[in-house]
């Protein structure tokens, strides 16, 4: 079986626990460019973390962000693809968030927004990525590309509040922590994917695809080899034919060895 693309997860993924890419990692990553093989970035981070990734790894394709709502040409700064959640069901979601003090951050304008004062829970809530507002009103003029919904209080009333709305809602768990990303319908990393590969001509029997969370499942299962990581939960694990080492390690690096043949080399 030839692999002519690599779609690969990030967070718990291709990073390590201290969110380094381990030097396997890389070599599998480089080998496998230097054979021909496409290599894409599949992420629910916004642009900022896989853009340096991509640009520092000399990978050949557009990133995939943001759950797969948005798709970016970083060489050229051009969106390819922006799947937003619709304005009315934003609005009314921030609206109650903001009335009932629930943690809530809107990604807008490749930008995560979240109130002044309001509490950061993980590591990846601050830097120039990150900005704040008085009110979300001063910023949510269009359609936001995803909202996310922090901590089990918040989750939970969005999920009371909101569950029926025809969105798209990826319940993540991290330790303790618990968060909802609310997408449109229409955005996925698995259509993102798709769109991606249609664009380049490759069947999706000739993708590879690595990952560790529920939102990478359907991806997983679409792409002709779709692999787990063993840091991921169970249900994740269980939803895939092969399972790899985890994201300590070098669970990106074995899968690659294991499923691209460097013999797949194509001629000069």
């Amino acid at each position: 079986m030839r692999i002519d693309l690599i779609a690969l997860d990030l967070d718990g993924t291709l990073l390590s626990p201290d969110e380094e890419i381990s030097a396997r990692n890389r070599a599998a990553i480089r080998r496998s460019l230097e054979n021909g093989v496409r290599v894409v970035l599949v992420t629910g981070r916004g642009t900022d973390l896989p853009v340096r990734i991509s640009r520092e790894l000399n990978l050949n394709l557009p990133v995939i962000c943001c759950h797969g709502a948005l798709t970016k040409d970083f060489g050229a700064n051009r969106t390819l693809e922006h799947r937003p959640v619709p304005l009315q069901h934003a609005k009314t979601m921030v609206e109650f968030a903001e009335a009932k003090g629930l943690s809530v951050a809107i990604y807008a304008e490749e930008y995560f927004w979240r109130l002044e004062g309001s509490r950061v829970y993980m590591d990846d809530m601050v830097g120039p990525a990150w900005r704040e507002a008085k009110t979300f009103a001063d910023i949510l003029h269009q359609a936001p590309t995803f909202l996310r919904f922090l901590g089990k209080e918040s989750v939970a009333a969005m999920r009371a509040e909101f569950g029926d709305l025809p969105l798209n809602f990826r319940y993540e768990t991290w330790g303790e922590f618990e968060e909802c990303a609310v997408l449109s319908q229409l955005a996925s990393k698995e259509n993102a994917l798709k769109q991606l590969c249609a664009d380049f001509q490759i069947l999706p029997e000739r993708v590879l695809a690595i990952g560790d969370s529920r939102n990478d499942v359907p991806m997983l299962r679409w792409a002709g080899v779709g692999v787990a990581m063993a840091n991921a939960l169970p249900e994740v694990r269980q939803s895939v034919r092969y399972v790899t080492t985890s994201n300590a390690e070098d669970g990106v690096a074995l899968a690659i060895e294991r499923f691209v043949s460097l013999a797949q080399a194509r001629p000069a």
